[in-house]
């Protein structure tokens, strides 16, 4: 088995995060969610999500339990954001290092299967997520991320870098 399936998210959303509905995620047994938090719910340096993110986040709240898991070392700006939604978070989370994706887990008291990780990047939120059998979401960006960020210049490479492998992007 290749190495590549490591990078290959399950699904790949042609937009935001909003798109994924609760729907698909009950199909695919889908019982809770960790979410990636910059350029994934928020744009990298935003404290509020667009209003499209935050009406999903506030309908999926209501039926799956959340925990937002961010590589950002701001943990009181990642604490600002998840206080507003009253959602459990780490910080700091060093992804895709499995250490804190396990703690969160194990708070659901899921198993891997029926856990989304949803994310924008390949090389973090996607790799961590297949490492440990999670059903893996790839989003798009949110509204109003600048295309010269870092974070975004990033993530352009990563898809580039897994085309060219032979992911199926």
């Amino acid at each position: 088995m290749s190495a590549l399936r490591f990078i290959t998210p399950n699904l790949i959303l042609p937009g935001g995060i909003w798109l994924l509905g609760d729907q698909l995620l009950a199909e695919n047994g889908i019982r809770g969610l960790i979410l990636d938090v910059d350029n994934t719910i928020v744009g990298e340096h935003d404290l509020e999500p667009c209003p499209e993110a935050k009406e999903w986040l506030d309908r999926m709240r209501q039926s799956f339990p959340i925990w937002l898991i961010s590589n950002n070392f701001s943990d009181r700006r990642i604490q600002t954001i998840a206080r507003n939604f009253d959602l459990p978070y780490r910080s700091r989370a060093g992804k895709p290092s499995r250490r804190v994706v396990r703690q969160a887990l194990e708070a659901m008291a899921f198993e891997p299967a029926q856990v989304a990780m949803v994310g924008d990047r390949l090389f973090t939120d996607t790799l961590v997520g297949n490492r440990l059998g999670l059903f893996t979401v790839l989003v798009q960006p949110p509204h109003g991320v600048s295309s010269r960020s870092r974070s975004v210049i990033i993530r352009g490479w990563e898809i580039w870098l897994a085309q060219r492998s032979g992911v199926k992007i």
